[in-house]
């Protein structure tokens, strides 16, 4: 089996990775309300009168928190291709992901309140 290389390679890629987030818009209801959120908030901070550097970091936890949600996703998929009965493991799998995006919006939440209010 011939490997691709090059170009090809790249543009498969960029393929794969657009069907992910197509497939993650189309069935993840959370994903969809953070894009959301994503959509509200970038604007909101390319418009504050604040540093660039405190723009860039009101921006990148929002985006954080998508990948985030992506993995989740993914995680929650595998657990449930391999199973639908109760396994700890897998469980604690889709929780641990679940939590990721808690800190994630924890993260957002506070540096937003930081820049903005303190």
């Amino acid at each position: 089996m011939q490997k691709n290389t090059g170009l090809k390679r790249v543009f498969l890629a960029m393929g794969y990775s657009l069907q992910g987030l197509k497939s993650t818009f189309k069935h993840e209801a959370a994903f969809r309300q953070e894009l959301l959120l994503a959509v509200i908030l970038i604007p909101i901070a390319c418009f504050l009168e604040v540093s660039q550097i405190e723009r860039i970091l009101l921006i990148t936890p929002i985006v954080l928190v998508m990948i985030l949600e992506i993995i989740n996703s993914a995680i929650e998929a595998v657990v449930d291709r391999i199973g639908s009965e109760h396994h700890e493991l897998a469980g604690r799998a889709k929780d641990m992901g679940s939590a990721a995006v808690f800190v994630a919006l924890g993260l957002t939440a506070y540096i937003w309140i930081e820049i903005l209010f303190l």
